[in-house]
């Protein structure tokens, strides 16, 4: 007992200095030990909870790495929301907002907090007794991905904080690579033969939402906090600038560059500084963000839709460069769009080498009259994929032609054909659209996309492939179709290396219990053009099995309301193209969709009343919910709008409640959907 509760003070005492030695280097830039003094505490603290293993807890600095991977990231739901910040490009729209401000706060003295609009990816962070639990991305603003066990790898993140803090309360941050960071991992990257990272904010997206938290501590990101959410058992602070002071007085890494102002002209001031030296700071920033510094002001002034009234992102202008256009590649999205992209000589833009940039659509590069071998201004707008702008007309030589995808992809037959090796679908483009695209859902450059679209959940909801296996199967051979999912062996899949019988069987069981879904999630899944769950639903009922559909003529096709001529048209070019009419063959026969007869009788009940659900319902999850209105003639949407009929709110409901409260829509519980949804309540054939 003796040795355990020495070991156990030893434990207390080392964590102690580890924190406060982490807090010294990565927050503070201000180190008291070499290197080698804090690597042997660290291994002197790990050594001891290896002997005590029930010493170890999860604010334990040796819990920052070596968690095993995650299968999932869970869900954690937003206490109060992430909202996204509208922008200013000029001081005239900052001027704007200002004055919107001054007359929503008639009289009121108004003060600034500017920080740099750093390009990163938002996460909150909640503790409780003063150790870190929960971390999210920022996701939709309402639910975000559980990412707590990646965020600890993070030094500058403390796992517990100093001094007296509330007993629960959550922090916002931004988390980064810094640029000499970046630049080293990708140097790293390229000599390990492996794709370079295009900016530090996509390294830095991609490095937090790794399932290895493993792999996300062999990456150098780094964290600023940029705000306090809230708090329970504690008092907020009047003002975000004593909000900032205290957080970083619990141990938080706050950004040195913030200040606060009394006036507009000073806030210009800040944007003109930091837009001149923008190259000198150690991460990428796009803009500063200027909020009120007053919190009763900011809840006064509330949000319009996802955007706070009383803070606004001022965004410095893109980088800038000029170089040659070399040629003009054309590339198959997963989606099956072709996209022209310019093949440059290479330019350094804003930090990054350039080669290649995005050109949009033809009707882009025909208004702006981009031609192969002109001089072209290329931009990183907000730091992202570079973009060309524009030719520079005095420097162009003769007369090159005009671009055309259809001259450029012209096969020997005349015929303009996908440039995917081992497609060669005659390219469409629908009228009225901008993208042409191939049609065939064979198409080697979107078999990923279309094998995952397939067995997502309102699809044939094939539990066990997701993306991963999906890319897998693709890649050795084992499916090159949707439809050879059906001709999957448990033995064939056994084999495979990691897989296991177990879990063979298990997808083989969900392959086989898919070959019973509604005719609906069937449509969908074969991923038509703008083929919704909506549309799906619609053509299900009105045609009542895929033979049908398959063979159904554009002139009933346009006249189904709700349909329309655009999804007449995809829905015509699908069933039209022969690899398409090969793959609905085999699916016809490998599946054993119910009937759909008792579909029609019950479509009048809900009469195309809009539904929209918020909070967690009960009984069953929002994707069956979805599935029970649609079926009775019920519309779905995300989000409230002025068409909204009713609002389902389920438990921990979020800010749609108060929207839908505001505008007057009726809101409903689970059990009055219920009883809207009677007598289509049976089990699932009957919903068709």
């Amino acid at each position: 007992m003796t040795d355990f509760l020495h070991a156990h003070e030893r434990v207390l005492e080392l964590r102690r200095q580890i924190n406060h030695h982490n807090h010294l280097y990565y927050v503070l830039d201000a180190p008291e030990i070499s290197d080698e003094e804090y690597d042997a505490l660290l291994r002197e603290l790990q050594h001891l909870e290896t002997e005590h293993p029930s010493l170890v807890t999860a604010d334990s600095p040796t819990q920052r790495v070596g968690a095993e991977p995650l299968k999932a990231f869970g869900i954690i739901r937003h206490r109060k929301p992430l909202l996204s910040l509208g922008n200013a490009f000029n001081k005239e729209e900052l001027r704007d907002w200002h004055k919107r401000v001054i007359k929503l706060l008639p009289g009121e003295d108004l003060r600034f907090v500017c920080e740099h609009k750093m390009d990163g990816l938002a996460v909150a962070l909640t503790y409780e007794n003063g150790s870190l639990v929960t971390g999210a991305t920022r996701g939709d603003g309402e639910e975000g991905e559980n990412v707590t066990q990646n965020l600890r790898t993070i030094r500058s993140l403390p796992l517990a904080v100093h001094g007296t803090a509330p007993e629960r309360f959550e922090v916002r941050g931004e988390v980064y690579l810094p640029k000499a960071n970046f630049d080293k991992l990708n140097k790293e990257r390229e000599k390990e033969g492996l794709p370079l990272f295009a900016n530090p904010r996509n390294a830095a997206a991609g490095s937090v939402r790794q399932l290895d938290p493993k792999v996300t501590a062999r990456r150098p990101l780094d964290i600023f906090i940029y705000m306090l959410g809230w708090v329970n058992n504690g008092e907020m602070p009047q003002s975000h600038w004593e909000a900032l002071n205290l957080v970083k007085e619990w141990g938080f890494r706050t950004n040195p560059n913030n200040r606060r102002f009394d006036t507009m002209d000073e806030v210009e001031k800040f944007y003109d500084e930091w837009l001149e030296k923008r190259e000198t700071l150690p991460y990428e920033a796009d803009g500063i963000v200027v909020k009120l510094d007053n919190l009763v002001q900011q809840e006064k002034l509330g949000a319009a839709g996802r955007e706070p009234r009383w803070a606004i992102a001022f965004k410095f202008p893109a980088h800038r460069a000029t170089t040659q256009l070399k040629d003009i590649g054309i590339s198959v999205g997963r989606t099956g769009t072709l996209n022209p992209y310019a093949i440059l000589e290479p330019v350094f833009v804003g930090g990054v080498v350039i080669r290649q940039a995005s050109l949009h659509n033809e009707d882009d590069i025909r208004r702006k009259d981009i031609r192969i071998g002109d001089t072209v201004v290329i931009q990183r707008a907000g730091d992202v994929i570079p973009q060309v702008v524009g030719p520079v007309l005095e420097k162009r030589r003769g007369n090159p032609p005009v671009f055309s995808i259809e001259d450029k992809l012209r096969s020997a037959d005349g015929k303009a054909r996908c440039p995917v090796e081992g497609c060669g679908a005659e390219i469409v483009r629908s009228e009225g659209e901008a993208m042409y695209y191939c049609p065939n859902a064979a198409c080697p450059a979107q078999l990923a996309e279309k094998l995952e679209h397939f067995v997502s959940r309102p699809g044939m909801d094939i539990r066990g492939v997701g993306e991963r296996l999906a890319v897998a199967f693709l890649a050795e051979g084992l499916v090159k179709n949707i439809a050879d999912l059906y001709d999957l062996e448990a033995e064939r899949l056994a084999s495979r290396e990691g897989m296991g019988e177990k879990s063979a069987a298990n997808i083989i069981s969900a392959i086989g219990k898919s070959k019973i879904r509604p005719l609906p999630n069937v449509i969908f899944a074969l991923g038509i053009r703008h083929i919704g769950e909506e549309n799906a639903a619609i053509l299900a009922r009105e045609f009542g099995s895929l033979e049908a559909l398959a063979k159904a003529e554009r002139e009933k096709l346009g006249g189904i309301p709700g349909i329309g001529d655009k999804i007449a048209d995809s829905v015509i070019e699908f069933f039209g193209q022969p690899q398409n009419q090969e793959i609905v063959k085999r699916l016809i026969s490998a599946l054993q969709t119910p009937p759909v007869s008792m579909l029609k009788k019950e479509t009048s009940l809900l009469g195309g009343k809009e539904f929209v659900i918020t909070g967690t319902l009960k009984t069953m999850s929002r994707e069956q919910a979805w599935e029970k209105i649609r079926a009775v003639g019920g519309v779905t949407k995300p989000n409230i709008t002025k068409n909204t009929r009713y609002l389902v709110a389920g438990e921990e409901a979020g800010s749609k409640l108060e929207k839908a409260r505001t505008l007057g829509i009726e809101i409903i519980s689970e059990v009055e959907l219920l009883a809207k949804l009677k007598p289509s309540t049976d089990p699932q054939p009957r919903l068709l």
